[in-house]
């Protein structure tokens, strides 16, 4: 289990999945994760990538695998996050990476691709907002007074079943997958996703959109429950952006429809690179 160790900050678990050639000097790509999850919701899309790239799959401070042994009320906040990105592309080789988030992790990559564009071969994005708009707020407070109010009250695995059910899966989702991802959300401790619920309320990214200098791509759902405003946003603000949109509105479509998502990405990598990514 590899573990980020700094000096005075949060440890960082992290996962390589890496079945590129061993006689190629092949680039890595950063998969980060949403709210709530963790690396384990990448799984899907590892067979896909690991061929061609390093696959690096990081846990958020206080996520995962990542140890949770100081207060998040304390020490989360988006300028923690980006420099712990950082930090992981460091401990993996440096240089520049291919950057997948989803949701807020697509929000980080965003800032980044606009800060620190030297550090990125490319963006790519997946159902990402630019804010937690009211009514989606409203909508994860489950009839309770806020979405802080409803994360206690239900806990991590009982708020993320609801939310399951109102805007991350169709009808008809094999309740497996779902009780899964209610399940691995449930192993967060309820005080990091309220800690991060209440950066997350107040975040808007419209401000780095235009400063987007690296190649990017968009995975969008249609007419995403979550997403729709947004993804129109980013559509007009973010140069040469390119938007791919999949055949749902709900939310989950990064494991909903795993190898539609991680082929995309791996085909937009391989444009940038000048390499097929076929075998």
């Amino acid at each position: 289990m590899p573990l980020l160790q700094r000096p005075g900050k949060p440890a960082i678990h992290y996962v390589i999945d890496d079945h590129t050639d061993p006689w190629r000097d092949a680039p890595s790509i950063l998969l980060q994760h949403g709210y709530g999850r963790s690396a384990e919701f990448w799984r899907s899309w590892v067979p896909y990538l690991s061929r061609f790239y390093r696959v690096i799959r990081a846990d958020l401070r206080g996520f995962g695998r990542s140890p949770l042994d100081f207060d998040p009320h304390k020490e989360f906040s988006v300028a923690n996050f980006l420099e712990d990105i950082i930090a992981v592309i460091d401990q993996v080789g440096g240089g520049r990476v291919h950057y997948c988030g989803e949701s807020l992790g697509g929000i980080f990559g965003l800032v980044l691709a606009a800060t620190v564009p030297e550090r990125l071969r490319t963006l790519s994005v997946v159902a990402a907002p630019v804010t937690i708009p009211r009514h989606t707020q409203e909508t994860f407070a489950f009839g309770h007074a806020s979405w802080q109010d409803a994360l206690r009250a239900m806990g991590s695995r009982g708020w993320a079943a609801a939310a399951n059910a109102s805007s991350r899966f169709p009808p008809g989702t094999d309740q497996g997958l779902m009780d899964w991802y209610a399940a691995e959300m449930g192993k967060t401790d309820v005080e990091a996703l309220i800690a991060l619920s209440r950066i997350a309320s107040t975040v808007d990214i419209s401000e780095y959109l235009p400063k987007v200098r690296v190649p990017m791509l968009g995975l969008y759902p249609t007419g995403g429950t979550i997403t729709r405003f947004e993804e129109r946003q980013i559509r007009e603000s973010v140069p040469g952006i390119r938007i791919i949109n999949l055949p749902t509105q709900y939310h989950a479509i990064q494991v909903l429809m795993p190898a539609a998502c991680a082929k995309a990405v791996l085909h937009f990598c391989g444009e940038h690179d000048g390499v097929a990514n076929h075998e």
